[in-house]
């Protein structure tokens, strides 16, 4: 019974000692842009595809476990162009790896995106691909691109959101099936405090 045991445990644990014996690295940095600001959302991934992932919302990217050796890593992001780069990554160490993206035309099958004029707007869907709740992002310049007279009115041409108009302007906030007072406005994630004095639309 006891050699069967000792068997079945070097059976499963004999895999983790080769990869442990092989060795593995981790890959960090950060993708800003041309501004030095962080890139949420941008794609970082090995030419075979084996290891990838996808920046923070301040631009910071990790790949662990990463097999010793040169490996390539492609970074992209929607209206920059990309960087592949050879990176040696040694046993046990923690290799650094900040790029700064620039603005670049990609010209696919079918499509093609201008970097310079969809700079944030491409920030913006990045960000809401992959944020991990549903979401909806414009960005200021998409938004100043409206032919709306003010910010309530642009609001309007969000899905999901309506306007309470009063005298003809744009008013209240509603988020379609639930009732203005449970809306909160945040500006860089301070919380706004409502202009009525008795609630908080």
């Amino acid at each position: 019974m006891t050699k069967r045991f000792t068997l079945l445990l070097l059976t499963c644990f004999a895999p983790l000692f080769l990869l442990a014996q092989a060795g593995t690295g981790t890959i960090r940095g950060k993708i800003t842009d041309e501004l030095g600001l962080g890139l949420p959302g941008a794609n970082v991934y090995f030419e075979d595809f084996s290891f990838a992932t996808v920046s923070n919302v301040n631009g910071v990217y990790t790949l662990v476990n990463v097999p010793t050796g040169i490996k390539k890593v492609n970074i992209s992001f929607i209206g920059y162009g990309s960087i592949v780069q050879a990176i040696e990554v040694a046993a046990g160490q923690t290799v650094t790896f900040d790029v700064a993206l620039a603005p670049g035309v990609e010209i696919g099958a079918e499509v093609l995106v201008l970097g310079d004029r969809l700079k944030g707007q491409a920030k913006a869907l990045n960000q809401q691909r992959t944020n991990s709740n549903i979401t909806n992002i414009v960005a200021a310049d998409q938004i100043g691109r409206f032919p709306d007279a003010n910010v309530g009115d642009a609001m309007k041409r969000i899905p999901g959101i309506t306007m309470q108009n009063d005298q003809g302007e744009a008013r209240d906030i509603i988020i379609r099936g639930m009732a203005p007072q449970l809306n909160a406005v945040t500006l860089n994630g301070e919380r706004i405090p409502s202009a009525e004095g008795d609630n908080r639309r």
